[in-house]
């Protein structure tokens, strides 16, 4: 009998404030970033807004790019991870640290380079109360790679490091065989110089120890070729 008067008083004390991601959602589901000039402000304020596809929805933020605007050299990963989403800078997790690492052993400085994502806004699945990686697909690596564009046109570097297939599909337009394109300087109309490496990630997904070290060698291999780009600067 009284069902209809508690159901009332519920939605009364109901809270009023959502979670702290989910009005970072609401926000950008609000503001639709169309584009970016220089005249707009900062190329970070505009990608803030962001919603040109699902992802941001459910990101905490976006993670822009960060590094020297006239570097020589523009290393391209795939997208953020958990770590990444939650302080907003690219390669500041797992892989970003062996990046570090194995720039370090390549003679590559982190510091000199722009460092950047192809997709801006991490794309994952819920399990068991832990965020997983998720691949992003054709239709959100497009509809990002205007903001990659904008952050080349911005920076102009003498070559992108494409790290891994996502990177490699944004860039090339073709995200297969990385693993045999890697080493390898490809030719798009209008792009620097694209160099195909792998994603630092595939190194700590490899089996193995042998595997391990094969995948950390051909990335240092690579970045000791980009390492050569800064130097004749």
């Amino acid at each position: 009998a009284s069902a209809e008067q508690r159901a009332s008083e519920m939605a009364l004390a109901a809270p009023t404030l959502p979670p702290l991601r989910a009005g970072a959602a609401q926000r950008q589901q609000k503001t639709f970033a169309s584009g970016w000039t220089s005249k707009d402000g900062t190329l970070e304020q505009a990608l803030k807004g962001c919603a040109r596809c699902a992802i941001g929805c459910a990101a905490t933020q976006a993670v822009p790019g960060e590094g020297p605007l006239d570097s020589r050299v523009m290393m391209v990963g795939e997208q953020p991870g958990d770590q990444e989403d939650l302080e907003g800078r690219p390669f500041v997790g797992p892989a970003g640290q062996l990046f570090d690492a194995a720039a370090k052993e390549a003679g590559l400085d982190r510091a000199a380079c722009y460092v950047t994502n192809a997709v801006k806004h991490f794309k994952y699945r819920v399990e068991r109360k832990r965020r997983i990686h998720e691949r992003a697909d054709r239709s959100e690596i497009m509809a990002c790679i205007w903001w990659l564009d904008a952050e080349i046109a911005r920076t102009q570097p003498a070559l992108t490091v494409a790290m891994g297939a996502v990177a490699a599909e944004a860039l090339t337009g073709a995200g297969k065989d990385v693993l045999r394109r890697c080493g390898t300087i490809e030719e798009v109309e209008n792009r620097p110089p694209i160099l195909i490496t792998v994603h630092p990630s595939y190194v700590l997904r490899a089996r193995g120890m042998a595997a391990q070290r094969d995948a950390r060698q051909m990335l240092i291999r690579d970045l000791r070729c980009a390492a050569g780009y800064l130097v004749d600067a």
